[in-house]
């Protein structure tokens, strides 16, 4: 009994101090970490697991410590140094220019046609034509600007077309108020109620 109540401690115990470097490491997830970083999460749970094994609570804290160190040295050089942040981090790659696929900067990321395809339909995209340019950032995020003619229209943009064919409904006083009229999302909140009123 007490050899059990002792491994529920010492696990209790790794892991809030797991948590604690972990929230001193960054607040990342996984797919927006470079290697580097993934590199070091993996290690830190390991070896906040190997107390289990090795008994040793102390020196997986003091492990897990110096890999979080080690962690923020290397962020604070690559803020220092640019071609220290290209080495450990890497750069980005442009996989697509004026709707054409660059084939070799794809074999270079090991990453197939229909793999970009896919993330390409993941934000939207149905046609490679309507993509000025794209790249596979270093934390493995597909980043992408579309031509002028496939790019949403914006508030703005829609302000300015309703100004120039409808002056008389320049003046956004009736939009405002009915924005007003819905309920804010914030309101419950501020105000600290739990259940709005619509939901009773």
């Amino acid at each position: 009994m007490v050899i059990i109540m002792n491994f529920i401690w010492q696990s209790f115990i790794l892991i809030l101090a797991g948590i604690l470097l972990l929230r001193i490491a960054g607040r990342k997830s996984i797919s927006q970490m470079t290697l580097a970083q993934t590199v070091v999460m993996i290690s830190i749970g390991t070896i906040i697991v190997q107390p289990i094994v090795e008994k040793s609570v102390m020196k997986a804290i003091v492990g897990a410590a110096i890999f979080v160190i080690s962690n923020l040295i290397l962020e604070y050089f690559q803020l220092k140094s640019n071609n220290f942040e290209k080495f450990i981090t890497g750069k980005s790659k442009i996989v697509i220019n004026k709707g054409v696929i660059h084939v070799q900067n794809l074999k270079k990321l090991r990453l197939t046609v229909d793999q970009l395809e896919m993330r390409l339909r993941n934000h939207g995209i149905s046609n490679i034509k309507d993509v000025k340019t794209a790249t596979i950032e270093p934390n493995g995020q597909l980043g992408y600007e579309l031509e002028e003619d496939a790019k949403p229209l914006t508030i703005g943009e829609f302000k300015k077309l309703m100004n120039a064919y409808f002056p008389e409904l320049s003046s956004d006083t009736a939009i405002k108020q009915k924005i007003s009229e819905k309920p804010d999302l914030f309101q419950e909140i501020e105000s600290k109620q739990q259940n709005p009123n619509y939901l009773k």
